[in-house]
């Protein structure tokens, strides 16, 4: 996964704090998202599904233990990795923070590039969550652990690129894939020949699965249509 995909949820009632670590997070290239207090801190989890929550523990509103255990019943954010952050001395939070379902914690005040070198170790625990092989929309059926497609019965045999296209913007039928995201996805640092490539699969895929089933958002990229 890359950095600029991750996102850390970062809350502390402190606005030192916040624009200290925020600053030294994002200059990693992390999408960082803040919040001041636990009620806010629950309300934006459920909201952004952030991969890591760093969570102070005195704050106003709610504190950290409380908005850890109603995070921790939110199964979207069963993967979640959430680490505390504690005062030195504060040995009562870390053992309430661990029951409260924390994953580890940090000792504050922490230098900001020893910050950084936790949130990686921290982040190598992440688990994506387990995607399903197959994908089935209406009469198609998409496996991708085989690389097969299934249209109304029958077998259809795809190019390893038109298959990745196609199972690409079948994961989300409706939104709207841009095309450098395409791009990046479906062929990555290979060498893309020509500006139409793109167009180029589409049109083949229509021929094969359906016109219907594929929508151009002209000067954005294109979408699956159910």
């Amino acid at each position: 996964m890359n950095k600029k995909d991750i996102k850390i949820l970062l809350v502390d009632d402190e606005p030192d704090i916040l624009e200290i670590v925020g600053y030294n997070l994002s200059n990693e290239g992390y999408q960082v998202i803040t919040a001041e207090n636990g009620l806010e801190a629950v309300k934006k989890a459920k909201k952004e599904l952030p991969h890591l929550i760093i969570l102070d523990v005195m704050m106003p509103e709610m504190d950290g233990i409380e908005a850890c255990e109603i995070i921790r019943k939110n199964p979207d954010l069963k993967d979640c990795i959430i680490t505390f952050l504690t005062a030195r001395g504060e040995d009562y939070s870390q053992v309430a923070g661990f029951d409260a379902g924390a994953d580890d914690y940090i000792t504050k005040p922490i230098k900001p590039k020893v910050l950084v070198s936790k949130v990686k170790a921290l982040l190598r625990r992440f688990k994506e969550p387990e995607v399903d092989d197959t994908v089935k929309i209406g009469n198609l059926v998409i496996n991708r652990d085989e690389y097969k497609i299934i249209l109304k019965g029958k077998e259809i045999i795809l190019p390893r690129k038109e298959f990745e296209l196609l199972s690409l913007l079948a994961s989300k039928p409706g939104k709207v894939f841009k095309r450098d995201e395409i791009l990046d996805k479906v062929w990555g640092n290979e060498v893309v020949v020509g500006g139409r490539t793109i167009d180029v699969h589409i049109r083949k895929l229509r021929e094969k699965i359906g016109d219907d089933c594929f929508k151009t958002v002209k000067g954005v990229g294109y979408k699956f249509v159910d």
